[in-house]
């Protein structure tokens, strides 16, 4: 009942929820439990990410993640970025909200914020101005920003290629890493009504019921009036 009132109170329209941290901060593992959860409670979700989620943007992460962007300098490996969210946005993201589903993204804007313009100092007027071309006024109603210390992060990530070889991010120098988690801290301090700081260095399910329990507060809980909230 309360998961039928929060839909109702956005007008039909679905929920957007965006993942974001450094390397091996679990946001898949967190994403596909609370694609579950939401599933529980009758509410459609859509898994998505960045870069990448609709078959132009698929294209263009390969492009990025191989390295070709860094060869290329961060302005136009951000422009690359912005290729592939107008194409996500266009066809998957805003499709999928209007009509009433709710979208989890594995990255979204904040990724460009932090790995092109904090750690690649991509000038903020050309960020602003590819936001304002590709997504407008579309952003997240809620951020949920996975904090690990980087050795966590980075041993994870490690474990989790197996013997492949490092991604053009996950390559990079631990100095690197510490500023991306830095500038994620920052985000999550300037925008504390869009985004909640998760410590994400728990077991798996202890950070799926803190990721749960800031959604509730947020979505459901404030706008079920006597409804009782999801649990």
């Amino acid at each position: 009942m309360a998961a039928q009132v929060a839909v109702k109170a956005a007008g039909g329209r679905g929920r957007f929820i965006s993942f974001e941290g450094g390397e091996g901060s679990g946001k898949s593992t967190q994403i596909k439990i609370l694609a579950e959860r939401l599933a529980g409670v009758k509410l459609h979700t859509l898994v998505t990410r960045e870069p990448g989620g609709s078959p132009g943007a698929e294209i263009i992460r390969h492009l990025v993640l191989s390295g070709m962007g860094k060869l290329l300098g961060p302005e136009a490996e951000t422009l690359l970025f912005a290729a592939a969210r107008d194409d996500h946005a266009r066809t998957v993201i805003e499709p999928a909200l209007k009509q009433g589903t709710w979208v989890l993204s594995d990255r979204f804007s904040d990724s460009t914020r932090v790995y092109q313009g904090t750690l690649g100092k991509v000038a903020p007027g050309l960020l602003n101005a590819m936001q304002r071309v590709t997504i407008g006024d579309l952003k997240p109603d809620l951020t949920v920003i996975l904090d690990v210390p980087v050795e966590i992060g980075l041993k994870r990530a490690a474990a989790r290629r197996g013997n492949a070889a490092a991604d053009r991010f996950e390559s990079e120098d631990i100095t690197f890493h510490q500023k991306l988690r830095d500038a994620y801290r920052q985000i999550a301090k300037d925008e504390p009504q869009r985004c909640v700081l998760i410590d994400a260095s728990e077991e798996p399910a202890k950070v799926a019921a803190n990721v749960w329990s800031a959604l509730r507060d947020r979505f459901f809980a404030a706008n079920a009036g006597n409804a009782a909230a999801p649990a």
